[in-house]
């Protein structure tokens, strides 16, 4: 019998048609599928800790928790899967915060904190980052932030901040601006404000791959050996402030308590900084 030649493309289609072979199929290439789907989002502080410097007026913990969470609408709109750090006004320690972070694979941490200065014309948002990996997320963020903020422009920073270095995703922590700034406190404290910041940088998520594709012009990024490591306070020690007098709290504590001495110590090293020291 003569042989029978079937087309090409006639074969390819009964084969992916047909059940049996379609279970078989390669999976698709992942260069289009975007890259770390899970979100985890810290909001800064919480519980006790209301963050910020003594004194302040508004509360940093309430300004996070309601970024974080606007944050977390904006990604699950676009398809993201969102963990959350801390979804109310409770304190959740720096370790764990972590640890939710490294649970889930291929994920990114976004730190969202608001910062503060003794010196009220201190202004500006900055963005940090710690391993080289987290650089284009760190940049991507800021890039979107910093444009649509109407606030200066402070850069993307490197710091060893716990939540930072701690890490084993790519992490960055976002400082919006300064609560203790009379005119940044003014924007922060509006809902547009604030839901602006949230698409901003669920923007600059969306996009962080564009700035490590080869052959990337991204503005704002930076070499990670250009960019300075910057000293920093290790909080993990040190207690957080909250709405208790200093007076009755030295009342409670012995002169000799080591925790004192860390935060004398502390406090003298803070003075040295224009801004405060961001949780890390």
């Amino acid at each position: 019998m003569p042989r029978r030649f079937f087309h090409p493309v006639l074969i390819i289609a009964i084969w992916v048609a047909h059940p049996a072979t379609a279970r078989m199929a390669p999976a698709k290439s992942t260069q289009n599928v975007r890259p770390s789907t899970t979100v985890v989002i810290d909001a800064g502080h919480g519980g006790f800790d209301r963050g910020g410097i003594p004194g302040q007026r508004i509360s940093e913990k309430t300004m996070t928790l309601d970024v974080a969470q606007r944050l977390k609408q904006v990604l699950q709109a676009s398809g993201y899967r969102v963990v959350m750090t801390r979804d109310g006004d409770v304190f959740v320690p720096l370790p764990a915060r972590v640890a939710i972070a490294n649970s889930y694979r291929n994920a990114i941490f976004v730190c969202i904190h608001f910062n503060a200065a003794p010196r009220g014309g201190a202004n500006g948002v900055e963005t940090y980052f710690y391993s080289p990996e987290s650089l284009p997320l760190a940049s991507a963020i800021h890039y979107y932030v910093s444009r649509g903020a109407p606030s200066p422009n402070r850069g993307v920073r490197r710091r060893g901040y716990y939540v930072l270095r701690k890490s084993s995703v790519p992490a960055v922590l976002v400082e919006c601006g300064f609560l203790t700034n009379p005119t940044e406190a003014q924007y922060a404290q509006t809902v547009t404000y604030r839901q602006q910041l949230a698409e901003e940088i669920g923007r600059g998520i969306r996009n962080r791959s564009l700035v490590s594709a080869p052959g990337s012009r991204w503005p704002e990024i930076a070499n990670v050996e250009t960019v300075p490591l910057q000293p920093f306070i290790d909080q993990t020690h040190i207690q957080h402030y909250s709405k208790r007098s200093p007076r009755s709290s030295k009342r409670r504590k012995s002169s000799h308590s080591p925790r004192t001495a860390t935060a004398k110590t502390a406090s003298a090293n803070k003075r040295t900084s224009t801004s405060k020291d961001s949780e890390d």
